[in-house]
C-alpha cells in the first residue's frame, strides 16, 4: 500500500522538487522573500486559464440555489480549511443561512486547528461525512484536493455522483491527468512549489482565489450585490452594522443619521432600506417587490 502511494505521488506537479528554489537554504532573508514572491505571481495567470471552466461550475450552483440546493465544500489538511473558510464567510457577507454552503473536512471539526492527517486517507468517511449531511440530488458537491488524489475527498465525490448530485473537483495537477469522473473540473497548474509539496503555498492560493471566485459570483447571480456592493449582509457586530449604514448613504445619497434611522425601521435589511428610500415607499411596499423581483434590487427599483 505504502509503496503504490509513493508511485501514486512522485509524478504529480505538486509534488515536483522546483528548480528554481533548490538553493533555497542557503539565501538571505530577502532573497527567500523574494523568491516566494516570484513564484506567487505566477497563480493568477495559471487561475485565469481556468476561467471557463470555473464559470461551467458557477452556473451549477447558481442553478442549485435557485432550486433550493446548496453547495458543499469537501477537502482535506489545507484544502479543508479553505473550504470551510470559504463557506463560513457567506452568512455574514450575503446573508445567505450557514446551510447554504457547507465546508467539510476530514478528521471533523478538530482538523481546522489540529492536523488530523490520517484522516485524508479514508475513502468510506468521505463518502459517510457526506451522507451525514443529508446532500441530495439538488446540491453541488465540489472536491479540493491540490494533489487530486484524496481517497477522503473522492470517497464524497463518488456518493454525490451517486446520489446525482452535481460534482466539481478543483486540483492543481494539469487536466490531462484529471481521472475521477465530475461534471466540472478545475485545474490550474502552479507549479512545483517553493518547498516540495508543501501546497498550502501556491496551490493554497490558487484554491483560495477560484472558491471565492465561485461563491462570489454566484451570489452575484441570485440577487446579492447592487453594483459592487454587498446588500444582503448581516449586521451582526458593530463594524458590519456601520458598514451597511455607508452602504446606504452611498447609494442613496442620505446622512448617517437619515441611513441609520431608515435601517432600523427596515429591521437592520440594506436591501429593504435602499428600495424605500430610492423607491419612497412602505418598508411593507419595499419587502413586496424585492420578493417579486427575486430579490435584485435593481429589478425592484423598476417595479410598480
Amino acid at each position: 500500500m505504502t509503496r503504490s502511494v509513493f508511485e501514486e505521488i512522485k509524478n504529480l506537479t505538486t509534488e515536483a522538487r522546483n528548480p528554481k528554489t533548490e538553493n533555497i537554504d542557503k539565501k538571505s532573508i530577502g532573497e527567500i522573500l523574494y523568491l516566494i514572491n516570484d513564484e506567487d505571481s505566477q497563480v493568477p495567470a495559471a487561475v485565469r486559464q481556468e476561467i471557463p471552466f470555473i464559470e461551467k461550475a458557477v452556473e451549477l450552483v447558481v442553478r442549485a440555489f435557485n432550486s433550493g440546493g446548496r453547495l458543499f465544500y469537501v477537502g482535506a489538511g489545507t484544502s479543508g480549511r479553505l473550504g470551510v473558510l470559504d463557506a463560513s464567510e457567506c452568512p455574514p457577507t450575503f446573508g445567505v443561512p450557514p446551510e447554504m454552503v457547507q465546508g467539510m473536512i476530514a478528521g471533523g471539526h478538530s482538523a481546522l486547528t489540529r492536523p488530523q492527517e490520517g484522516a485524508e486517507d479514508k475513502y468510506a468517511m468521505g463518502q459517510s461525512d457526506l451522507l451525514s449531511r443529508g446532500v441530495t440530488n439538488n446540491d453541488v458537491v465540489c472536491g479540493i484536493a491540490a494533489s487530486r488524489r484524496t481517497p477522503y475527498v473522492i470517497g464524497a465525490i463518488d456518493k454525490a455522483r451517486e446520489i446525482s448530485a452535481k460534482t466539481i473537483y478543483v486540483t492543481c495537477n494539469p487536466r490531462q491527468e484529471m481521472n475521477i469522473k465530475v461534471d466540472v473540473a478545475i485545474c490550474p497548474v502552479v507549479g512545483p512549489e517553493v518547498i516540495m509539496g508543501s501546497t498550502r503555498m501556491k496551490a493554497g492560493t490558487a484554491t483560495k482565489l477560484i472558491l471565492n471566485m465561485i461563491t462570489t459570483a454566484s451570489m452575484i447571480r441570485i440577487g446579492k450585490v447592487y453594483g459592487n456592493m454587498m446588500v444582503d449582509l448581516q449586521m451582526t457586530s458593530k463594524k458590519l452594522e456601520e458598514r451597511s449604514k455607508r452602504i446606504v448613504m452611498m447609494i442613496t445619497g442620505i446622512s448617517y443619521a437619515e441611513a441609520a434611522d431608515v435601517l432600523e425601521r427596515a429591521g437592520g435589511h440594506v436591501k429593504t432600506a435602499i428600495v424605500m428610500i430610492m423607491a419612497n415607499v412602505s418598508k411593507e411596499e419595499a419587502q413586496r417587490r424585492i420578493r417579486a423581483a427575486d430579490g435584485f434590487v435593481r429589478q425592484a427599483l423598476s417595479l410598480e
